[in-house]
């Protein structure tokens, strides 16, 4: 009866599988063969997410205390894609991941942290139903990050990665932001007193605001692009001249629409010689950032075909014109 019932199973197996399309074979064949590869492959005992600006991070502790983050949400967080067949099939490979593949980062790369990228630690995500994930150890985070600033001041990024660069400074300068507060919180005994998730604020709230404020309003091309029609060195990571808030003030806010430069010197007045916010964080998300935005296209357009800063300025005059409460009034152009 046994050897019936086994009988049965295995024909109605093949029937079943005469069912499937080639494709379908395909899969469960490759589901199967990494079921074998990953039978070793551990489930964290703990699992969470850390805030880089829009993006979150999963992040997990094994049963040797070993903290990882996400291969591929390290990589969304500096704002980088990959291709979804990139992050299959890296058994037996010695592939970097995306964010530290690119040529001109090579030098800058220690042997101890490449052979660390190389070879990823692989672990099941709690409730993933038995899918495999990639990961580093954490304390790469800031040698990654370095990196990218390395390469930066070496002047060798090239225009589409300068995003990363900021992103990894912003970072780093998170990081070492919440690694103060996680010692004298650990020294005093505050640990076991503060909120769970109270150092992921702290990042949150640094990362996003200087991502969202500065990164994503005025691209660093505009500096970029003023510091040479103005022949000031460039770096990304430089102290602007204080100079620079008047011309801007003159470039952007003054040609943006009539009035708005006064109304935002009444709405953000100077404090004892500063102001204590930046102009474009009072304009409207539905109006005035995007119209913000709209300018500094032209006008980031407009530097790259000047020669210095007379003929930017004159060409300048010729497209966007300076506005004047007189030219608000009725009857006025």
């Amino acid at each position: 009866m046994k050897k019936a019932r086994t009988q049965v199973a295995a024909e109605g197996g093949k029937a079943r599988a005469a069912k499937l399309t080639p494709e379908q074979k395909s899969e469960i064949a490759r589901k199967a063969a990494s079921a074998r590869w990953n039978a070793d492959v551990p489930t964290p005992k703990c699992e969470g997410e850390i805030p880089f600006g829009d993006m979150f991070v999963p992040c997990a502790v094994l049963e040797d205390e070993t903290r990882l983050l996400s291969e591929r949400g390290v990589t969304k967080g500096f704002g980088l894609k990959r291709a979804g067949s990139n992050w299959q099939g890296k058994e037996g490979s010695a592939r970097m991941p995306v964010f530290a593949s690119a040529k001109n980062l090579e030098p800058f790369i220690s042997s101890d942290l490449r052979s660390a990228l190389i070879e990823p630690i692989k672990y099941r995500p709690l409730n993933a139903k038995g899918s495999v994930a990639y990961g580093f150890r954490a304390e790469l985070l800031p040698d990654i990050c370095e990196v990218w600033l390395n390469a930066r001041d070496a002047n060798v990024l090239k225009s589409q990665q300068a995003h990363v660069a900021v992103a990894a400074d912003l970072i780093i300068r998170g990081l070492s932001r919440v690694g103060i507060i996680a010692l004298v919180d650990e020294a005093t005994g505050y640990q076991s007193e503060r909120e769970r998730d109270a150092l992921a604020k702290i990042l949150e709230e640094f990362v996003t605001d200087e991502l969202r404020k500065w990164v994503k309003t005025f691209p660093l091309s505009y500096f970029k692009e003023l510091c040479r029609i103005r022949k000031v060195e460039f770096r990304s990571d430089m102290r602007l001249p204080p100079y620079f808030g008047h011309l801007t003030n003159d470039i952007i806010y003054s040609r943006l629409a009539p009035c708005v430069l006064t109304e935002l010197r009444k709405r953000n007045p100077k404090i004892k010689g500063t102001r204590k916010h930046k102009h474009f964080q009072y304009l409207t998300d539905d109006v005035g950032v995007p119209s913000l935005k709209d300018h500094l296209t032209s006008v980031v357009t407009i530097m790259k075909l000047s020669n210095d800063w007379n003929d930017f300025h004159q060409k300048l005059d010729s497209v966007h014109r300076v506005w004047t409460p007189q030219q608000f009034l009725p009857g006025m152009e």
